[in-house]
């Protein structure tokens, strides 16, 4: 995927209020006007790719409790200097996750979300612009706890505010359901 590409992933992707449409224009500003985007050395952020990992049924996310931010979230990384940010999301999940047999449910852009990463001893406060893709894991296998999580859990997704109250990843089952209902199926692996 070239960067070409991944611009129009950015501006085919479908906000779903007024908060969304601004930050799809900040990210696409910052990918257009910042030719190291992709390089986690860019120092006042970069892009990133997660994962919103469903199990084979399209019940379940794996979430992982982040052992630098301390809180259950989806799986993910940086792109370290690749634009191809579905591939980014799907590798990440294979690492952190020691998962095999994970497939796109979509090409799409699921979620669009910028945030702040505080400052740690040797890297500045800095902004992760994060393509979010809906991903299906196919296989039997069980997961296996990486060195950047205390813990990993395949969790309901009507279960998901007893693991974290943080929005972004609320907001992902929220359109996960609303493209679920107007495709009226589950997402499936394409």
């Amino acid at each position: 995927m070239s960067r070409e590409h991944f611009l129009k992933l950015l501006e085919d992707y479908q906000p779903i209020d007024d908060e969304d449409r601004i930050t799809k224009e900040r990210f696409l500003e910052f990918v257009r006007i910042e030719p190291q985007c992709f390089q986690r050395g860019l120092l006042s952020g970069h892009v990133t790719g997660s994962a919103f990992l469903l199990d084979k049924l399209g019940t379940c996310v794996l979430l992982t409790h982040h052992k630098k931010l301390g809180k259950w979230l989806q799986l993910g990384g940086h792109a370290d200097g690749e634009t191809d940010i579905l591939n980014v999301a799907m590798r990440e999940a294979e690492e952190e996750s020691g998962l095999d047999s994970i497939k796109p449910a979509s090409p799409a852009i699921l979620d669009l979300d910028i945030h702040l990463i505080p400052a740690r001893a040797n890297e500045p406060e800095h902004f992760h612009y994060d393509a979010r893709f809906c991903l299906r894991h196919e296989g039997e296998g069980s997961f296996q706890v990486s060195e950047e999580s205390h813990d990993l859990a395949w969790i309901e997704l009507a279960q998901l505010e007893n693991y974290s109250s943080e929005w972004s990843l609320l907001r992902m089952r929220q359109k996960l359901k609303a493209l679920e209902n107007r495709t009226r199926t589950s997402v499936r692996v394409i």
